[in-house]
């Protein structure tokens, strides 16, 4: 199984102050580190401890995953304990990733039902922060699929949840970022593909207006994902790509001479470490961004088979690419904001983001369904995620962001946030009462908190 990275050092029951951060380098705590090397172990481990949160390959963004006085790793936690052929059902354990389930099913036929933009995730960090994908707009978040978990909750009782046994803690606990409980292992079902290969289409969208309808045409796509040039301003404000995709049909596969199941190529690409942060600058994203714009649209209409490594996680071939943005790191915006009145609210977003001159190429737009509930992330309408360096004039366009994003009813995804305000958040999030008041009953309070919680307030 893969290691948890920057932390795999850490023995069973190992502890040492730290200081960590989430994958945008930013912010930075010193936490007190603990690990276990089975479920078993954790309710001894973390008896009397006080200000815990769980953490597994480290990959939210902010600092979500950086325990308020102690952290603890549950990556080797990684036990696959059941499947069914029969019907996809999988029960594994929380430190299980992403990348050890597609390695070890796809071959067999199958995929799993939701899949964020990497594959270096853990099963229980994409139920904490209830991950969404290419295709929410048809099939919802990773929550919406996971059957039962078992929760470890702060009196050291593992309790088993599910739409049926422990509902209400069963669903504050999907996107409940660690905060009801340590999650111990899960069971959801994966889907049966013919392949491990995407259909891809590509489509060219000249502005915000072309992109929004195209996005809307998608309904009936299984998967559906926008590029945006975040430098194009004027009448191409808003133009991009999109990519439409569909699971590739065996009989597809060899009439195109291509293994069903291809055994994935390893990337040897990596940033090394001490990259300047004026790299990333408006001049080489600008020619970036337009060699990206003509290939794409080079290829608009036609219909090409892409292995799935590169339509789901295509940043997963580029190894650190967190270090772009150089040793203070970067943040991600990512907001969610209704339909209707979207395209005034994006369309103003993307006017500021554009005169800043500072975004990276790393500029994504989705159509997202109905929500899932709770503190989960999506709502029906539209999420833009835009990847900024850490610095003073980031954090004064974020915050005009902010107002604009609650202005319209939106919120930001909590397991990308590094520095939201309380009061954007609680704003977003209406059933932050009945969460606060679920964990008042556990007795969570102070006993699970992340430095993301009490910035927060949650």
């Amino acid at each position: 199984m893969l290691a948890t990275p920057a932390l795999a050092e850490a023995g069973p029951e190992a502890q040492s102050l730290r200081t960590l951060s989430g994958w945008g380098r930013y912010p930075r705590a010193a936490s007190e580190i603990l690990a276990a090397d089975a479920p078993g172990t954790l309710p001894m481990l973390l008896r009397g401890r006080r200000g815990v949160i769980a953490r597994g390959a480290g990959r939210a963004y902010g600092d979500a995953a950086v325990g308020q006085r102690t952290t603890v790793l549950t990556g080797a936690l990684d036990r696959l304990r059941g499947f069914d052929p029969a019907t996809g059902r999988l029960r594994a354990e929380a430190g299980v990733t992403l990348a050890d389930i597609v390695r070890t099913f796809l071959p067999r036929g199958f995929f799993p039902p939701v899949v964020p933009g990497t594959q270096f995730v853990t099963l229980g960090g994409m139920i904490a922060s209830d991950v969404h994908g290419k295709n929410h707009h048809r099939e919802g978040g990773f929550g919406a699929h996971v059957e039962a978990l078992t929760l470890l909750t702060p009196d050291g009782v593992p309790r088993r949840c599910s739409r049926d046994q422990n509902p209400d803690l069963f669903a504050l606990t999907l996107g409940g970022m660690g905060l009801t409980g340590t999650i111990l292992d899960a069971t959801f079902r994966l889907r049966p593909v013919e392949s491990g290969w995407i259909c891809q289409q590509t489509r060219v969208a000249a502005d915000l207006s072309a992109m929004l309808r195209t996005l809307d045409e998608d309904d009936a796509a299984t998967y559906s994902v926008a590029w945006i040039d975040c430098l194009a301003g004027g009448a191409a404000l808003g133009r991009g790509l999109v990519y439409r995709g569909e699971h590739a049909a065996r009989e597809t596969c060899r009439a195109a001479g291509r293994d069903a199941f291809p055994i994935p190529a390893r990337s040897r690409l990596t940033v090394p470490p001490g990259l300047p942060p004026w790299t990333l600058n408006r001049t080489s994203v600008t020619a970036f961004n337009a060699l990206y714009f003509r290939r794409g649209a080079a290829a608009e209409g036609r219909a090409r088979l892409v292995p799935w490594q590169g339509y789901f996680f295509p940043l997963d071939g580029l190894a650190a690419w967190n270090r772009l943005y150089g040793a203070r790191g970067f943040v991600q915006h990512q907001c969610v904001v209704p339909r209707r009145g979207a395209e005034a609210v994006l369309s103003g977003m993307l006017d500021r983001v554009a005169r800043l001159g500072t975004a990276s190429p790393l500029a994504v737009l989705k159509r997202l369904g109905p929500g899932g509930g709770g503190l989960s992330f999506p709502i029906d309408g539209y999420t833009l995620a835009l990847d900024l360096p850490a610095n003073a004039a980031t954090f004064a366009l974020l915050d005009e962001l902010d107002r604009s994003v609650v202005a319209a009813g939106g919120r930001l995804y909590l397991a990308k946030d590094a520095r939201q305000s309380r009061e954007t958040f609680e704003a977003g999030y209406p059933a932050l009462p009945t969460f606060r008041d679920l964990r008042r009953q556990l007795g969570a309070e102070g006993v699970l908190a992340s430095c993301l919680s009490v910035r927060l307030g949650m």
